[in-house]
C-alpha cells in the first residue's frame, strides 16, 4: 500500500496533523526582525520535513531517524537559510548533513518556526511541543489569569530568555507547568524564530546561549545535540508517542486506557525490527 504513490496523502496528513504544522501556513514574523523571511521560505520548510517523513514511510527505515537523521531535503533557497553550500536551483535534493545540529526534525526550520512567536522564541511554546509530540506527556492546562513575561522598561537593555523566564517561574501559580517546559525548550535556544542557528542572544551578560536543561525525568542535556541524544537513549518513550499518534490518526479519536494493550503490542513487535515504519 505504501508503494501506491495515492499513500503521500496519508503520509503528508498524518505529519501535518501529529506536528502539529497548520500554524506553518498563517504564521508571519515579524519582518523588521526577520527581513529576509519570504513565501519561498514558507514552502521549503513544509516541503523538507514532509519528504523526510516520505523517506522515512517508503524506506521502511526506523522511526527513530525522525529525532537523529543524519541527511534532510533543500532546495537553493532552503540550503542558503541553514548555510549548507554547493546547493543550486529550485528543485529538492537530499543532503548529509555535516552539522549534526540539524539532524532530525529538533532542527526543521517548520517545528523551529511554529514554536516561536513573531518576534522572538518561545521555550514555553517548544517545551509544549516536546512534551506533547515528542515524549507523549501533555503539560497541564495554564491556569487563569497568567501574567505576561516581563518587558524590559524604556532605556533598559533587555533580559535573557532564561532569566525573564525564571522571572516567570517565582510565581507558584505559573511554577507548576514551567518547570517542566522550560527546561526542554531552553535546548533549541540556539535556533531562533525562523530557525537560523545562532551563538550569540541578546540578554546575557557575556552573549553566549545557555541551553542546558533536563528531561521530566531529571537527565540532563547541552543544547540541541544534549536533547536529541538524550531522546535516542531513550527512544522507547519517543516509540510510544508516534505509536499513539498513528492510532489517533487512524482511528479519528484521541487514545484511551483500553488503547494501551495495542500500544505495547504495537511497539513489542516494531522493537525486533529496529522500530522501523
Amino acid at each position: 500500500m505504501l508503494a501506491d504513490p495515492r499513500s503521500k496523502a496519508m503520509i503528508d496528513n498524518f505529519t501535518f496533523q501529529w506536528l502539529g504544522l497548520k500554524r506553518l501556513q498563517s504564521f508571519s514574523p515579524d519582518p523588521i526582525v526577520f527581513p529576509d523571511f519570504d513565501e519561498n521560505l514558507r514552502r521549503a520548510f513544509n516541503q523538507e520535513t514532509m519528504l523526510l517523513a516520505e523517506t522515512i514511510a517508503r524506506e521502511n527505515r526506523s522511526v527513530v531517524d525522525f529525532l537523529n537523521a543524519d541527511y534532510t531535503f533543500v532546495n537553493e533557497r532552503l540550503a542558503r537559510h541553514y548555510g549548507i553550500r554547493n546547493v543550486y536551483g529550485s528543485h529538492f535534493r537530499r543532503v548529509e548533513l555535516t552539522d549534526p545540529v540539524r539532524h532530525g526534525l529538533l532542527g526543521e526550520g517548520a517545528v523551529l518556526m511554529v514554536t516561536s512567536y513573531p518576534n522572538r522564541t518561545s521555550p514555553v511554546l517548544r517545551g509544549k511541543w516536546l512534551l506533547e509530540n515528542i515524549l507523549g506527556i501533555p503539560p497541564p492546562p495554564p491556569p487563569p489569569n497568567v501574567p505576561a513575561l516581563q518587558e524590559a522598561a524604556p532605556g533598559q537593555p533587555p533580559a535573557s530568555m532564561r532569566a525573564r523566564m525564571e522571572q516567570h517561574r517565582a510565581n507558584p501559580v505559573c511554577a507548576s507547568c514551567h518547570k517542566v517546559m522550560d527546561p526542554l525548550g531552553f535546548a533549541l535556544e540556539p535556533f531562533d524564530a525562523v530557525g537560523r542557528f545562532r551563538t550569540v542572544a541578546a540578554g546575557s551578560s557575556d552573549g553566549r546561549i545557555d541551553a542546558t536543561g533536563t528531561l521530566p525525568d531529571g537527565t540532563p542535556f547541552d543544547g540541541p545535540n544534549g536533547l536529541r541524544t538524550a531522546l535516542v537513549e531513550k527512544r522507547l518513550q519517543f516509540v510510544r508517542t508516534v505509536t499513539q499518534k498513528l492510532l489517533i490518526y487512524a482511528l479519528g479519536r484521541g487514545v484511551e486506557a483500553s488503547d494501551a494493550p495495542a500500544v505495547r503490542a504495537i511497539v513489542r513487535a516494531a522493537g525486533a525490527h529496529d522500530y522501523r515504519w
